[in-house]
């Protein structure tokens, strides 16, 4: 959540950040959330001065009794008064609400070197590492796993519905030896290791800006308000949720697995087949905190650290830096990981690193005390480490053999053993 006063003050900013997103149907309620600060404001200074007005007349109504007069005209005038200040109290109660509301609509502002743009077209590459292999008739994972027998989408149609799968044998044995090695790998790099809870509460959902605006998203507990997590992203941020952290704690790294749901309501229709947009999906998650002055040296890192699980499992990929239409709405910046996939002939999101600045930490009201002793918002970061099932597409594809199986990359070798 952007400040407030940020917003008044920084009016152009968030209005130009908004139109490098895109999202130009969200100016009228910057507008609005301008013209009701306005109002509060006007209602703090009448209620201030209807304050002062009574101290005033308490000392007179005072004085009065003391020496023996009738006080009683004051002293009705003053009950108006209070009258008028308890409504004014409702009104300003009211004023925030509203604008609190809005606030939780307006995206994060974009850093300055976040290029404008409408979609994924517009993104940037940063860097590629590997060349993408040159495969005769490349397949796709789909017709890999199905053909060996280890990837069963009809029977969990059967089981549940469109947008899962069962994985079986080599299948089910890669996904929990890729989990165990990128946990292993990251652990050694400085994260500590956490499994989080797999459901949250509304409040957790908002902190990490996926509620109120995301809410189709989300699979919800009927008769509860909890919801299951569509990243380990959402807990483990929370975890620190009302904390005040020591800067000697800074900054301050995890990496969780979790299993993720998503109800792809923003993506109907897209990427219906295989594995790549399910319903349910295993992922290991990169979470830090850093300073503000630091975070986005920590976001080199963290972007630095998910490439590692490529590189060591020898996938090809680039790096992209998105454009404001492709950035998501809690990030000032993002870069996605794309991996080569022989069998769709094209580059393919397998992570996203971003630096949140203190948009989370606003909403989750996370916080540190500095060298000086003030107590600041921390900046927030995540990226995925990456996500388990597309890795699994990444090494279906890459080490495919002409015989119709593949080979296993040599990082997990042990972990198959």
């Amino acid at each position: 959540m952007l400040d407030l006063r940020f917003i008044v003050e920084n009016v152009q900013d968030v209005r130009t950040s908004l139109e490098k997103r895109g999202a130009v149907a969200l100016l009228p309620v910057l507008k609005q959330v301008e013209e009701l600060d306005k109002k509060r404001r006007g209602i703090i200074l009448t209620v201030e001065e209807l304050k002062a007005k009574r101290n005033k007349a308490s000392q007179e109504i005072g004085q009065i009794k003391k020496s023996g007069g009738d006080a009683s005209a004051i002293m009705t005038e003053m009950k108006t008064v209070s009258d008028t200040i308890k409504l004014q109290d409702d009104e300003l109660a009211k004023c925030q609400d509203e604008i609190l509301k809005l606030q939780l609509e307006i995206p994060n502002v974009l850093q300055a070197t976040v290029v404008p743009g409408k979609d994924s077209a517009h993104n940037q590459q940063v860097r590629q590492w590997g060349e993408p292999r040159k495969i005769a008739q490349p397949k796709s994972h789909d017709e890999i796993g199905e053909k060996m027998g280890i990837l069963d989408f009809n029977k969990a149609g059967l089981v549940t519905g469109a947008r899962f799968v069962f994985l079986k044998g080599v299948a089910a044995r890669l996904e929990r030896a890729l989990i165990q090695f990128m946990m292993d790998t990251h652990s050694a790099h400085g994260y500590e290791e956490m499994i989080p809870p797999f459901i949250v509460n509304r409040q957790s959902l908002v902190g990490t800006g996926q509620l109120p605006k995301f809410e189709e998203d989300v699979f919800k507990l009927q008769g509860h308000e909890y919801f299951l997590i569509p990243t380990a992203e959402v807990p483990v941020t929370n975890y620190h949720r009302d904390d005040i952290l020591a800067v000697t704690q800074l900054p301050r790294r995890y990496v969780a697995y979790s299993p993720c749901f998503r109800s792809e309501a923003g993506n109907y229709g897209k990427d219906t087949k295989g594995m790549k947009r399910q319903h349910q999906f295993q992922k290991v998650e990169l979470v830090a905190f850093a300073e503000p002055e630091k975070s986005s040296e920590e976001h080199e890192r963290l972007t630095g650290d998910a490439e590692r699980i490529l590189k060591c499992l020898e996938l090809p990929y680039r790096v992209m830096a998105l454009c404001g239409g492709d950035t998501g709405f809690s990030s000032s910046k993002t870069y996605d990981l794309e991996v080569w996939l022989p069998g769709a002939n094209a580059w393919s999101e397998i992570s996203s690193c971003s630096n949140f600045g203190d948009f989370q930490a606003r909403r989750a009201n996370i916080r540190y005390r500095d060298v000086a002793g003030k107590v600041r918002f921390v900046h927030t970061l995540n990226g995925s480490g990456l996500a388990i099932g597309r890795t699994v597409i990444a090494i279906l594809e890459n080490y495919q053999k002409p015989d119709g199986t593949f080979d296993i990359p040599t990082a997990l070798k042990k972990y198959m053993a």
